[in-house]
C-alpha cells in the first residue's frame, strides 16, 4: 500500500495532532458520564471515524506513487478547472442548451486530453468553494462533472457574481501544488460569462502566469462580458477562447507537449480513500442517529417534569 495524501505531510501532522488532542479531551467527558460503558462505546465509534477520515486523507491506495525524478510529462500535470456555477450560467444561450452544459462538455473533452494528470474543481458565484481537492482519481471525478450545477441560492444571482471570487483560493491551491509536485505544470482552465450584469466589487487573479490552460466564454447574450474574460486571462497569462456549441476543444488550449505517461514509469494506481471514507460515514450516521434519539428522550423527560 503507498500514501499520496491531499495536503503537505507537515500539514496533515499537524491537523492528526490536533483532533487526536480533542479526542483525548472528549474521553475525560465521556467517562465522567452517567452512561457510563455506552459513552464509552460512543465516543470509541466517533474516534474510530476520525482515525478513518485521516487515513483518506492521506489517500492510501495500490500501485507506486510517482517519484520525483520523473519528468513533468511523465508525472502529469496539475490541471485546475475554475467554474462559474452563479445563474449565468443557467442561461440557455449555448447552441440549444445552457452555458453549463456547455461548461461540463468542454470539462470532460479536458480531463481525456490530459492524460496522467491531476484535476481540481474550483466554483464560484460570489464566494469560492473547492468542489474537488488535486487529485488523479479520474473515475470520481466524473460524475462530480455530470453533477455540476447553477447555484438556487440568492448569493449566485447575476447581480451578485464576482468573477474573480475563486482567485485566492486558486493561488493557495497553486502555492501548494507547487511544493508537492515542483516538477509538473500547472494548468488553469476558466470558465464563465464575466460577470456583466453583476453590480458586486470583481477580484482580481494575482497567481503569476501559469504554465498553460486557457478562460473559456460562454453565450452571447446577457452576463456576458467578454472585456472582463480577456482581462483575467491577461492575469493568469492564458489566451482567452469563446465557446461555440458543438465545437471541440481548440488544440490552443492544451498544453504545448502533450501529457503522456510512460506505463512503466507510472504504473497505475488504485484508489482507496473512498473505503475508509464509507466506513466513517456509517459510523458519524450511528452517532448522528443516538445523538437524535437522546435529545428526543431528554425533550421527552422535560415535557412530563413540567407536567
Amino acid at each position: 500500500m503507498t500514501f499520496d495524501p491531499v495536503l503537505p505531510p507537515p500539514a496533515l501532522g499537524v491537523i492528526v495532532v490536533a483532533l487526536l488532542a480533542l479526542r483525548v479531551v472528549s474521553l475525560r467527558l465521556a467517562a465522567g458520564s452517567r452512561s457510563g460503558r455506552t459513552a464509552m462505546l460512543r465516543w470509541c465509534g466517533t474516534t474510530l471515524a476520525v482515525l478513518l477520515v485521516l487515513v483518506a486523507a492521506a489517500r492510501p491506495g495500490t500501485g507506486t506513487v510517482g517519484s520525483e525524478e520523473l519528468t513533468p510529462t511523465a508525472r502529469g500535470a496539475n490541471v485546475y478547472f475554475v467554474v462559474d456555477r452563479s445563474a449565468d450560467s443557467a442561461i440557455a444561450d449555448h447552441g440549444e442548451g445552457t452555458r453549463m452544459a456547455g461548461i461540463r462538455q468542454d470539462m470532460r473533452e479536458l480531463i481525456d486530453a490530459h492524460p496522467g494528470s491531476r484535476f481540481a474543481v474550483i466554483a464560484f458565484a460570489s464566494r469560492p468553494a473547492i468542489d474537488w481537492p488535486l487529485s488523479s482519481d479520474t473515475w470520481s471525478l466524473e460524475p462530480v462533472v455530470e453533477a455540476l450545477n447553477p447555484y438556487a441560492d440568492a448569493t449566485a444571482g447575476s447581480d451578485q457574481v464576482n468573477a474573480g471570487a475563486a482567485a485566492n483560493v486558486l493561488r493557495y491551491q497553486l502555492i501548494a501544488a507547487r511544493q508537492q509536485y515542483p516538477q509538473a505544470d500547472n494548468l488553469v482552465y476558466y470558465f464563465g460569462s464575466g460577470a456583466g450584469q453583476s453590480t458586486a466589487p470583481q477580484g482580481q487573479f494575482d497567481t503569476g502566469d501559469v504554465d498553460g490552460g486557457a478562460v473559456f466564454g460562454y453565450g452571447g447574450g446577457p452576463g456576458l462580458d467578454v472585456a472582463a474574460l480577456r482581462d483575467i486571462a491577461a492575469q493568469l497569462g492564458v489566451p482567452y477562447i469563446q465557446r461555440e456549441p458543438g465545437q471541440p476543444v481548440p488544440p490552443g488550449a492544451r498544453p504545448t507537449a502533450e501529457v503522456t505517461a510512460d506505463p512503466q514509469a507510472t504504473p497505475e494506481r488504485s484508489e482507496l480513500y473512498w473505503l475508509f471514507t464509507m466506513l466513517a460515514s456509517l459510523l458519524l450516521l450511528a452517532e448522528i442517529y443516538l445523538t437524535a434519539r437522546e435529545l428526543r428522550r431528554n425533550r421527552s423527560t422535560r415535557r412530563q417534569v413540567l407536567t
